[in-house]
């Protein structure tokens, strides 16, 4: 009974947390306007939850053997269970307040300051693992960067060679094809070689097909890079000719015939920054639930034989794509319309940089945050096109909401934790 109400409450996290960070999946597409939003929460949900699924497990295991100093508990496990009920609960609370204010907060920040407070006040300032903290700190600082300088640089090859060309059109069925091998290139590169690793182990033993490791992921990529290129060129051909939409100063913006085609790639980005979202961000959620349910099954502190279970990780998606389905819409504002307007090719920038940061993140199993890389790419799309466009007011909000996430949750994981220590 205890262990079903705990998974209820890694749920409450996890569907904060879908409410809050999913915009970071699909906010640029929705702001661009090349889905709609009832789009968006069924393709963030199926994404999200393969994410979260297939990859999750790295960042979960991160979270719940590195941030605390598992042998300052050992001869109290339980005293780490009542710690991470507490890290639950501080998380969820203020993800909860965030997204009802609309802004895109850092869940990882959150978990990570809620495992330090409760930890400096069950053990002393010692219990924690200063270095770790130091190591993700230093990647939430360089991943916006990361991510503006890749947006920024797709963005404007882009913009150079096709949106700006005397011939654009003629520009984008020539450069179809390294659009494609990027997107589904970057993406492979990172993902691939593990999905496809359970199809070569069984190819090997069912019919003795010996085929290196890395063989299979480029040939399914080159398929599918090849595949979405020529699906491309022949909407491309489809597309009507419409006239180009108009700025409001009077002069021509864009080729909607462009932007409508980059829009089929800023989807499929969007795909795969869900999928990215869902494998880094939900150990966030459900760290704390694996750590306890491994204390209750051995009695012992995680330590390196420490595994999170596939039925943990499902709680951690689905609460996810719940949260985002009932409570995403606000957020989803503020990132794809409240920073820069976003067109599809811009959008487009941005999510690939997302997704490209995030992958590398989670392969690494370091919890990056993904609101502050989605929030990078899209600095990065209006440094390069016009810094004058950016909303500063709105980043002012979404700056200092990031700077307080830490010491709030630190000090809502230590005073809860004071708390149901003392009962």
């Amino acid at each position: 009974m205890l262990l079903i109400f705990l998974a209820l409450l890694a749920f409450y996290v996890a569907w904060n947390l879908g409410a809050n960070d999913v915009a970071n999946s699909m906010g640029t597409s929705v702001g661009s306007k090349a889905i709609t939003l009832r789009q968006a929460l069924a393709i963030a949900g199926i994404l999200e939850l393969s994410g979260a699924v297939l990859f999750g497990g790295r960042v979960s295991e991160t979270l719940a053997t590195s941030i605390v100093e598992g042998d300052r508990f050992a001869e109290t496990p339980y005293l780490l269970l009542a710690g991470m009920v507490s890290v639950m609960l501080a998380c969820g609370i203020w993800l909860q307040i965030a997204t009802s204010r609309g802004w895109p907060v850092a869940s990882s920040h959150a978990v990570v300051g809620a495992l330090a407070g409760f930890s400096a006040v069950a053990a002393g300032w010692g219990a924690v693992d200063w270095t770790t903290i130091a190591t993700i700190s230093i990647g939430w600082i360089l991943t916006p960067a990361i991510s503006a300088a890749i947006a920024a640089c797709f963005y404007t090859l882009i913009k150079r060679w096709i949106l700006d060309h005397p011939h654009p059109l003629q520009q984008l069925q020539e450069w179809i094809p390294w659009l494609s091998a990027a997107l589904l290139g970057i993406f492979g590169a990172i993902v691939l070689p593990e999905i496809v690793e359970p199809l070569r182990q069984w190819l090997q033993v069912r019919f003795a097909i010996a085929i290196p490791a890395h063989n299979l992921p480029v040939v399914v990529g080159s398929v599918a890079a090849v595949s979405l290129c020529w699906v491309s060129w022949r909407q491309l051909d489809r597309l009507p000719e419409t006239p180009a939409d108009v700025a409001p100063d009077g002069e021509s913006r864009f080729d909607s015939r462009i932007e409508r085609q980059l829009a089929r790639f800023q989807v499929l980005s969007a795909c795969f920054v869900a999928f990215a979202h869902g494998s880094n961000d939900v150990g966030n959620a459900v760290a704390p639930l694996a750590a306890i349910a491994y204390i209750r099954r051995t009695g012992l502190v995680p330590q390196g034989d420490f595994h999170v279970p596939v039925w943990v990780l499902l709680v951690g998606g689905i609460g996810i794509v719940a949260g985002l389905a009932v409570w995403g819409k606000k957020v989803i504002g503020t990132v794809g319309e409240r920073i820069v307007a976003l067109q599809p090719s811009s959008g487009f920038c941005a999510e690939l940089a997302t997704a490209t940061t995030v992958s590398i993140a989670s392969r690494l199993g370091l919890p990056v945050s993904t609101s502050h890389a989605l929030v990078g790419g899209v600095i990065g799309i209006g440094l390069a096109s016009d810094w004058r466009s950016i909303q500063w007011a709105t980043l002012r909000g979404i700056f200092l909401a990031w700077l307080i996430t830490v010491p709030i949750a630190a000090i809502l994981g230590a005073s809860i934790f004071s708390i149901v220590h003392l009962l």
